[in-house]
This record gives structure tokens, C-alpha cells and sequence, in this order.
């Protein structure tokens, strides 16, 4: 088919339905959207809430827990033990199909009675301060957490072991305040940094060892503000920096701060891909429109994904997945041909329009079945009856589409309603990756959760931690430290917050002070430090001599470095003869 330009249900606005995205929609046997990319994007980010945590009891056995289900909800919360055992059977949920009401509704209504798992998390040990969060141990306070160990306030973490304080790890070692480390080992207040060591205050380097504020390296050693030393002068110029002083670190900051916003900027980070745009992808090919996602093949408009193939609109998704549409919240390992999917626990294939369901097949609208197979509405049919059910519901889907209080009308083909999520917009990673104030998020048609009442009676205000973490004594474990912000912030702030005893201990072997900020309002901050996930269109800013190019070079690209913003971005060719 050609391409076609079509108006977005929800936003009005124009988007571009490509020929491949047809053949991917008719080899998935559904329509194109009528969502464009955007607002698809965001429709799925509302179902994910990964820091919203709320003390709680077990649904069935009783005992206490946290849960990113805030209590005023309508399902049962069980624990992770109770959710997984026998104790319950989610087809006692089941329900005839009522051709009376529109399909979506009927799901709702079984969604909202179905008991949920108080937090995601598969094959994890000592980490019941975590969410989103498989094979691994030693997690706390640490989200989106695939294959790692000792991780501590940080978020999308692959492969690594003792991380404090990091977003958008992967395959990195014992690193503090980085941001999108990829083989780092020993590196801390990081951005953008492959295959380093021992280095830190560093922004795009790359094989680089004892480093320090420095920017746009490749196989340097012994570099200090970005000039050559022998080893003894940079270590003799380390030392004169007292990194263990909170006062010191603020200097420091803002200094790192300059550096990066004078260094130059590749227009995207994308490495060992070919046909790929986006940013923040690794061994990528024919990866479109996508984001923080490596290792995938066929894939367009993803976000935190890995090792996904032949897959569109997917958030959260991974690893060995191929097929996969409109989904999101997946550690669907080894699953396709799902679609509409949340919340998917792995070995899932041919499902449509499920939530919390693990290792089954030929589902449509079931919610916590596990080891299933030919189930509507979370009722058991035969084979034969599934298969002769299932073109009708679509055609009821179709004939009755659900409607929402804004008129939108969701036909078979789209993602679930915004107002069938379980959380407030707030709660959700929409908020951290589309900030929206209270008024705007209700004028939008979201939920809005007022933050629970703080009762924390804050033993030491930040303004009284010692300046150096030599000076930090143990009684410090004891303290409830406020938090500089202290709420006046739209960062989830939680007011105060507690060091906690493996915190201490490795603030004093790497000398680091202590922290001013609770863990939300420091995970905020490295938010900050990442482009958005969106892109623009923009040419080449190099007007150098040398580069092949006379005058402005002609290259142009899809970035997400925004047309206003001050930094310099440069093409491939000409970024690389000057850094390379």
C-alpha cells in the first residue's frame, strides 16, 4: 500500500501510516491505528506504574506488603507467593460474552475483579522494594531490573552489579550517578560513557580509563578537563579534589554541567546498528522511531525494549519476543503474536487484549490466567469453540465499539482505554517522560492522585548533614533526613527519607557525601539529563573546513536534540572527525 496521512483520534493532529507499517498490520491481522505514534505511546506509558509504592496487606494470606496499588482500588491485592500458588483459580472470574454491552466494557468489569501481584517481579531474591524486576537479587528501591545484583535507587538495569543511583544501565560495574553507562566498571557522574574505567564527570566517552571531567574521548588514559597527563601529574591533580564534600560536589556539578553543554553531540546515540533511527539504541536493525532499546531487528516505536523482532507500538518489552503490537509492561520472554497486551509474564502466544496473564495461548480479554489455553473473558472453551467465537467478537467489537467520556470510540485494534488503568497519571512513567501538571492531566481526561499524607517526623534536615562523609557516624542510620525539596517539587517527592546501612557503607569506600534528596526527587534529576523521546528534523550545525563540506554542511537527520536547544549537534561524518 502507499503511504497515507491520517488525523489522530485522540490529539487531531496528523500522522503518517507508512507501506511497511501496512504489511506489518496485515500480517498481524488488525487495522491501522487511529492513535498517531504519540499519543499510542502514551496511551500504554499510563498503564505502568514502577515508583508509586503503598504499604498493604495480602489479599489471602494477610500479611504485610507493598504494592504499587494504591488502596483505593477495586481488585484484591495478593503477595508475590500467594498470586503465583494454587490457593486461587482465575477462571472462577470467568463470564459469559453479553453482546448487549461493548466488548471492552465486559473486559473491564473483569479486570477490575481478577486479583493482581502487589509487585512485578519474577525469579527474585531480598528485593521486596522493587517493581518491574526479573532474575535477580539484592534490589532495593530500584525499577525496570533485568539480570542484576546490589542495586540500589537507579532504574533500567541490565546485566550489572553494584549500582547506586543510575538510570539506563547496562552490562556495568559498581558505578554511582550515571547516566546511560553501557561496559562501564568504577565510573560515577557518567553520561553517555562506553567502555570506561575508573573515571568520573564524564559526558560522551568512550574507552577511556582515569578520566576525569572530561568530554567526547575515544581511548584516552590519564585525561583531567580534558587535557593529557602523565599518571602521577593526574593522580597528584585528583587528589586535590575532595570529591567527599558535599560544598566540593556542587562545584563540580555545575562545572560537568558547562562541560557538556559546550561539548559536541552526535545526532543521536545509536552504535553497532544499521537502518535505525532514534536514540539510545545498540545492535539495532531496521529499529525505527525508537528508544533506549538494543539488541532488536524489524522494530518501530519502542521504548525500553530488548530483543524484540518484527514488533510496533511496544513498551517495556523483552527479550526473545517477535510479533508483538500495542503492549506494554512485557518480561514476555519467548511470546508472540500478542497484541493489546499489559502486564505479560512470558511464553504467551496468540493473545489479545490481556492483562497479567503468563505461558498461555489463544486468549482474548482474559486477565491472570496462567498455563491456559482457548479462554474468552477468562472462561474455558474447546478448541473448536474459541475459534468460531472469536471472529464474532471482533466483528462486536466492531458493530459496538466502546466510547469514552470524550467521544472516542475504540473499535478491535486499539489499546485499552485510558481510563481502564489501575493508576493516576502521576503514578505512571508517562509523568516522567511527559511531565503534566495537575489541571492539564484532568483537562486531558487522567486521573490525578493526591499524594498520601506525610507524617514523617524528620530528625535532620539536610542543611545539618556533614559537609564530607568522613564526618558521617553511624547514628546517621538511625536519622530520618529531610528532603531538600521537600515536596514542593513534581518529582513523586516522599518528603524524607532514611540512608540505609549498605548505602553508608559505600558512600565511605568510594568517598561520596551523603545525598540531600530522596531517591525520587535524585531519580528526577537524571531524568533530566536525557533527551526526550521524540525527534526532529534538523541539518548538520558543522560549518568547519576539512570535513568534506563547504560552508554549513548539507547533512540532515531526525534527532532528539530539539531546533531550540543550545547544544551542538553534528552528523555522523563530520561528529566523528572530530572526536573519533
Amino acid at each position: 500500500m502507499n503511504q497515507e496521512t491520517r488525523n489522530c483520534q485522540n490529539c487531531k493532529n496528523p500522522f503518517v501510516i507508512e507501506p511497511d507499517d501496512f504489511a506489518f498490520y496485515e500480517r498481524m491481522q488488525v487495522p491501522p491505528p487511529t492513535w498517531c505514534p504519540d499519543c499510542r505511546m502514551l496511551r500504554r506509558m499510563i498503564w505502568r506504574n514502577e515508583r508509586g509504592l503503598y504499604r498493604d496487606k495480602c489479599g489471602l494470606c494477610g500479611k504485610n506488603i507493598l504494592s504499587m496499588y494504591s488502596g483505593d482500588r477495586k481488585y484484591p491485592v495478593y503477595c508475590r507467593d500467594c498470586w503465583w500458588s494454587d490457593k486461587w483459580d482465575p477462571l472462577s472470574f470467568g463470564r459469559e460474552l453479553d453482546t448487549t454491552r461493548p466488548f471492552l466494557e465486559q473486559f473491564k468489569d473483569l479486570d477490575e475483579r481478577v486479583p493482581r501481584m502487589n509487585l512485578w517481579q519474577v525469579n527474585v531474591q531480598n528485593s521486596d522494594f522493587a517493581n518491574f524486576v526479573r532474575d535477580e537479587k539484592e534490589v532495593y528501591l530500584s525499577y525496570s531490573v533485568i539480570q542484576a545484583e546490589d542495586i540500589y535507587y537507579s532504574k533500567n538495569v541490565d546485566n550489572a552489579f553494584r549500582i547506586f543511583d543510575s538510570l539506563d544501565v547496562h552490562d556495568s560495574e559498581n558505578c554511582y550517578q550515571c547516566v546511560k553507562p553501557s561496559k562501564d566498571f568504577n565510573c560515577r557522574y557518567a553520561v553517555y560513557s562506553r567502555n570506561c574505567m575508573d573515571s568520573a564527570f564524564t559526558y560522551d566517552c568512550v574507552n577511556c580509563t582515569n578520566c576525569f571531567m572530561s568530554s567526547n574521548l575515544r581511548n584516552k588514559e590519564y585525561y583531567f578537563r580534558n587535557q593529557p597527563h602523565t599518571r602521577e601529574e593526574y593522580l597528584a591533580k585528583l587528589k586535590e579534589v575532595d570529591q567527599g564534600s558535599w560544598n566540593v560536589l556542587q562545584g563540580l556539578t555545575s562545572e560537568f554541567r558547562e562541560l557538556v553543554r559546550k561539548s559536541l553531540n552526535k545526532y543521536a546515540q545509536i552504535t553497532a546498528s544499521t537502518a535505525t533511527t532514534g536514540n539510545d539504541l545498540e545492535n539495532c536493525k531496521n529499529v525505527h522511531d525508537s528508544f533506549n532499546a538494543f539488541d532488536m531487528e524489524n522494530v518501530r516505536f519502542a521504548v525500553r525494549c530488548l530483543k524484540a523482532k518484527d514488533s510496533m507500538d511496544i513498551t517495556n518489552i523483552g527479550r526473545n519476543t517477535e510479533l508483538i503490537y500495542e503492549s506494554v509492561s512485557g518480561g514476555a520472554e519467548n511470546s508472540n503474536l500478542l497484541a493489546f497486551a499489559s502486564n505479560s509474564f512470558g511464553g504467551m502466544t496468540d493473545g489479545w487484549y490481556t492483562d497479567y496473564c503468563h505461558s498461555s495461548s489463544h486468549l482474548f480479554g482474559c486477565v491472570g490466567l496462567r498455563n491456559k489455553q482457548y479462554c474468552i473473558l477468562n472462561k474455558q472453551y474447546t478448541k473448536e469453540e474459541y475459534e468460531a467465537l472469536v471472529p464474532k467478537i471482533i466483528e462486536h467489537m466492531n458493530a459496538m465499539p466502546y466510547a469514552d467520556e470524550k467521544g472516542r470510540t475504540y473499535k478491535y485494534g486499539e489499546f485499552f482505554p485510558q481510563e481502564f488503568s489501575p493508576f493516576a497519571y502521576n503514578e505512571t512513567i508517562a509523568q516522567e517522560y511527559f511531565p503534566l501538571a495537575k489541571a492539564e492531566a484532568l483537562d486531558r481526561g487522567y486521573r490525578w492522585k493526591e499524594p498520601d499524607a506525610k507524617d514523617y517526623a524528620v530528625t535532620r534536615k539536610p542543611e545539618d548533614l556533614p559537609d564530607h562523609i568522613k564526618d558521617a557516624k553511624d547514628d546517621i542510620l538511625q536519622e530520618t533526613v529531610g528532603c531538600a525539596h521537600g515536596g514542593r517539587c513534581n518529582h513523586q517527592c516522599t518528603v524524607a527519607f532514611k540512608v540505609i546501612p549498605k548505602e553508608l557503607e559505600f558512600y565511605r569506600r568510594s568517598t561520596l557525601p551523603l545525598p540531600r534528596l530522596c531517591p525520587n526527587c535524585r531519580h528526577y534529576e537524571r531524568l533530566a539529563q536525557r533527551n526526550p523521546i521524540k525527534l526532529w528534523h534538523r541539518q548538520c550545525m558543522c560549518d568547519r573546513s576539512g570535513h568534506n563540506h563547504s560552508g554549513r554542511c548539507p547533512n540532515e537527520f531526525e534527532t532528539s536534540y530539539a531546533p531550540e536547544r543550545p547544544e551542538i549537534v553534528y552528523c555522523e561524518q563530520c561528529y566523528n572527525a572530530e572526536v573519533a
